[in-house]
């Protein structure tokens, strides 16, 4: 799967775009390597391939001029506008320190690698002109392009991919370190050929992820600094250079003429836009209130209750503004409110599951949601990978072998989520909530919950980065409190709110657990013991079990489909029983609204909204240039 970036920034959090996995791999065209000596010295024997493939083919073949999904006439001009979340204050989103700008990474940089949005983990060729695989998976050779280039003009050559992936991995976010950890090492074989030399055992996605990092330029960031967390303009090889900006009000990024990577068929039709810009606004509300003004040309609805009721004004009505929604067929995000267990207070899971007896779904969907979603009731929901009912077969022989290690729920009971369905839904639940509580040994006195042992009362904080989640939340708070529970609900700016979950300075956070539809690596970082403590991490809720650790390789080393199936259905059902999170819900698909002439391919493919597939007829005129100033 894709790099996950630091923060979860506001068009990923949005769905923008969504991250894959490879699990096995194929040559597309169905080479097979004519030696089976597994020396990297002999890698130039092999028969290059052109990508790799989750199980079985790739879709495009050697000679493929396009994806399917793109405009390849699509006219090449005109300004993008776009919102964010928050604030900005870095140019460098691959260390902890600072906030990224929105599109540093993916506009900026080239990576090896490039997937396909029609497809379920398949990587094709873009700094990379060819891809070598040992059948043992021992090493992996990436052919560089001869013509690639940094945007001044110097040559990108195989020195730059190893210093690129040894400092990101030394020296950048740890989830580099987690994702990466089972390549011994990254050699030159020559100025166009580099080598990584793998573990014994490592995971059948590795060869294909391997291609996802950013490449710099060694002798810039040599110079530059690695670690520098300001706003200095980098050095990148992508189609996009960093041009007009103002800290934490607007970032605007410049198309770059006679790109070197403009023809290459995974860029066809792509990056049309000549400029590319991010508003920054604090409050979403104010954010929407620009979009009908027509400040930005592009608006993902996250509100159910906007999308039903806010588009009543008059660009709409007129046909100006367009709404549309996509069918997604990737696991949707898990989002809910998350624990941390590494306070005292949650560390005990029969009062995480009492706790989630008082979220009402129900009530919420109905009337602030316009009954827009469903409950998410799996990690992987919307997919196959979801886990349901009794486990059985494959995956009940697996989970059997841990049986003493587990919840005696987890192999004799399907995993659901209180309802709040009738009337009386709400005292039944509270009442079971009380029940789970008092076996954990609190009791209420004087109107208050109290432990026990300590004679400490139940008073935890929900940090909130948005003020939109206050209202969402405080129904939950107000039912906690029938309990004897104090929640407080606390809302902080954007910069102190990404400081605080790095260092895990939290009660409870409302958070996004994305997913890919082929779980590998990333899995690690989500879950591992030894990422719970991790400055920066993903392991957000402070996961600690040895048998997740367990399942988590088991699933990294799935041998086929069928065995993935049935490794990440074990997963799934062993943390949803570890109730680390209370799941909240998810939509069908993504919800876009956007200004004519703003256009997009007829189809949009189901893997990912690709918002650089898109464009517009209408050249850049004196007032959007002058635009490009910042807003008043």
């Amino acid at each position: 799967m894709r790099t996950f970036f630091k923060s979860f920034p506001f068009s990923f959090v949005l769905g923008v775009f969504f991250l894959f996995a490879v699990d096995s791999l194929s040559a597309a065209d169905h080479t097979k390597p004519v030696s089976h000596h597994a020396d990297p010295a002999s890698a130039s024997v092999h028969e290059p391939v052109h990508g790799l493939a989750i199980y079985g083919d790739l879709k495009y073949v050697k000679d493929f001029r396009h994806f399917d999904y793109v405009n390849p006439q699509a006219p090449k001009g005109g300004i993008l506008r776009m919102e964010s979340a928050g604030t900005f204050d870095s140019f460098n989103p691959f260390v902890i320190k600072g906030q990224a700008a929105e599109g540093i990474q993916t506009l900026v940089y080239a990576t090896l690698t490039a997937r396909s949005s029609d497809e379920s983990g398949s990587c094709y060729g873009y700094l990379a002109e060819s891809i070598e695989v040992a059948p043992d998976r021992s090493w992996v050779v990436f052919n560089l392009r001869s013509d690639a280039t940094f945007h001044d003009g110097t040559p990108i050559r195989a020195d730059d991919v190893v210093y690129s992936f040894n400092v990101l991995v030394q020296k950048g976010m740890p989830f580099y370190k987690g994702y990466y950890k089972t390549v011994k090492k990254a050699e030159k074989l020559g100025e166009r050929k580099v080598i990584f030399i793998l573990e014994s055992g490592a995971s059948r996605e590795l060869p294909s992820i391997l291609g996802e990092f950013p490449v710099f330029s060694k002798s810039f960031m040599t110079r530059q600094g690695f670690e520098k967390s300001d706003l200095s303009p980098p050095l990148g090889s992508g189609p996009y250079k960093v041009g007009l900006f103002q800290a934490g009000r607007f970032v605007t990024y410049e198309r770059i003429k006679n790109w070197w990577g403009e023809k290459i068929p995974v860029n066809v039709g792509r990056y049309n836009f000549d400029q590319i810009r991010y508003d920054y606004f604090r409050d979403r509300n104010v954010a929407f209130e620009a979009f009908k003004s027509h400040v930005f040309d592009l608006h993902i609805e996250t509100a159910a209750k906007n999308w039903a009721t806010g588009y009543d004004f008059r660009a709409y009505k007129e046909g100006k503004v367009v709404k549309e929604e996509t069918t997604d067929r990737h696991p949707s995000v898990m989002q809910g409110v998350v624990y941390n267990t590494r306070r005292p207070l949650f560390q005990d899971r029969k009062v995480r599951q009492a706790l989630t007896h008082a979220f009402d779904f129900e009530w919420l969907n109905k009337h602030l949601f316009y009954n827009a979603y469903r409950r998410t009731k799996s990690f992987f929901d919307r997919s196959e990978l979801a886990s349901s009912g009794l486990p059985q077969g494959d995956e009940l022989k697996l989970l059997a072998s841990y049986k003493d290690q587990l919840p005696a729920e987890v192999l004799t009971e399907p995993f659901t989520l209180p309802s709040m369905e009738t009337s009386s839904s709400l005292r039944k639940n509270l009442e079971k909530a009380q029940k789970m509580l008092a076996e954990a040994g609190w009791r209420v006195q004087d109107n208050r919950l109290i432990h026990m042992k300590t004679g400490e009362p139940f008073i935890f904080e929900i940090l909130l980065g948005q003020p939109d989640f206050e209202r969402i939340l405080q129904g939950f708070v107000t039912r906690l409190k029938r309990l004897g529970i104090e929640a407080r609900l606390r809302t902080v700016d954007s910069s102190q709110y990404t400081q605080r979950v790095e260092n895990y300075d939290f009660d409870m956070i409302f958070r996004m657990i994305p997913q890919s539809s082929t779980p590998g690596n990333e899995q690690r970082e989500f879950w591992l013991s030894s990422q719970a403590n991790v400055p920066g991490g993903l392991n957000l809720a402070g996961v600690s079990d040895p048998v997740i650790d367990q399942l988590v390789e088991l699933v990294i080393n799935a041998p086929d489909k069928k065995e993935l199936l049935t490794r990440v259905h074990a997963l799934d059902r062993v943390l949803l029983w570890g109730y680390y999170l209370i799941p909240g819900w998810h939509s069908a698909g993504t919800r876009i609204a956007y200004w004519r002439p703003l256009k997009h391919p007829d189809v949009f493919p189901p893997y990912g909204l690709d918002l650089m597939c898109w464009w517009t007829d209408a050249p850049s005129s004196s007032e959007d240039l002058k635009g490009l100033k910042g807003l008043n």
